[in-house]
């Protein structure tokens, strides 16, 4: 079968190869895969992962043969592969505990999209109450920022968008931010919380503009710049504030299900921005790379 597998060098970061087929454990289903979802960070940080592996980790598609054991979805279920290994390949292996059931009325590429994306977002956003709170999502052009400003607002929050640049900001006020900055310098709000997919100086800016009690929640650093406090920045009195880092890659059928739901009841749609054929792989990778797309990019198998 074929599969797009790591590639370091210039001719990377992923090719198509040829792979064996995945042999199941007792406790995995099979999934012949039709969409695969592209995410910034397994693509630009690439030398984590060894040449040659079956890269990936987001994807959607059609259970071919249930895991052995009886667990999980039977044979002809459509689902969502969520932070999975090895997911962009004709057929992959995986638990359960990493699927998520896709409702007949929601389009199967969109379930490609959640993954990394949605996930990550949803579980920050999970973790304190936000109804009437302040909250600011930055990055939130790209693939997490979008999804994040829908769950932000779904949850009652009062969402600012920070974007790197005013064309970066078609759609989000019809997501719900209520809105849109390029720039922290001139915004009088203090943030309850920062769901921060940037890092680098954005980091600090972010710091002075956090509400007493607030968190800077660090889910992506695409900024590639090193963070930097000046002297006695990050003294202060009254209520304590913090600085969270996100690294929880534990199954996500549980979150996936619970996205997926909002989007078969229309309350989240799935920002793809670029949907294309998996040949074309090297086209959309520098799409995502030149920050062309807004939102997420899914590729069909075919």
């Amino acid at each position: 079968m074929r599969a797009l597998v790591v590639e370091h060098g210039e001719a990377g970061p992923v090719r198509f190869a040829d792979v064996e087929d995945p042999v199941p454990s007792g406790d995995e289903a099979v999934v012949e895969i039709r969409h695969i979802g592209l995410n910034f960070g397994e693509l630009n940080y690439i030398d984590q992962w060894p040449a040659g592996a079956v890269h990936g980790h987001d994807a959607a598609g059609v259970v071919i043969r249930a895991a052995a054991d009886g667990s999980g979805p039977p044979a002809g279920t459509r689902v969502a592969v969520g932070m999975a290994p090895h997911a962009w390949a004709e057929r992959v292996a995986v638990r359960p505990a990493s699927l998520g059931t896709v409702p007949e009325s929601v389009d199967l590429a969109a379930g490609a999209a959640l993954g990394i994306a949605g996930v990550t977002p949803l579980r920050v956003l999970r973790r304190r109450s936000l109804l009437a709170r302040d909250v600011l999502v930055t990055g939130a052009s790209g693939g997490v920022g979008r999804f994040a400003v829908q769950l932000a607002a779904l949850a009652g929050a009062r969402v600012t968008a920070l974007v790197g640049s005013p064309d970066r900001a078609a759609g989000l006020r019809d997501l719900g931010a209520g809105e849109v900055l390029t720039d922290l310098a001139g915004t009088g709000r203090r943030f309850d919380l920062v769901l921060d997919t940037v890092g680098g100086p954005l980091v600090e800016q972010a710091w002075r503009s956090l509400a007493e009690g607030g968190t800077i929640h660090l889910v992506g650093y695409s900024s590639g710049q090193a963070t930097t406090f000046p002297p006695g920045e990050l003294f202060g009195f009254g209520e304590p504030r913090a600085i969270a880092t996100y690294g929880d890659m534990t199954p996500t059928g549980g979150e996936l299900t619970d996205l997926l739901g909002l989007m078969a009841a229309g309350k989240l749609t799935a920002p793809i921005g670029l949907r294309g054929d998996w040949r074309d792989v090297g086209d959309a990778v520098r799409a995502l790379f030149a920050r062309k797309v807004p939102g997420k990019i899914v590729l069909d198998v075919l």
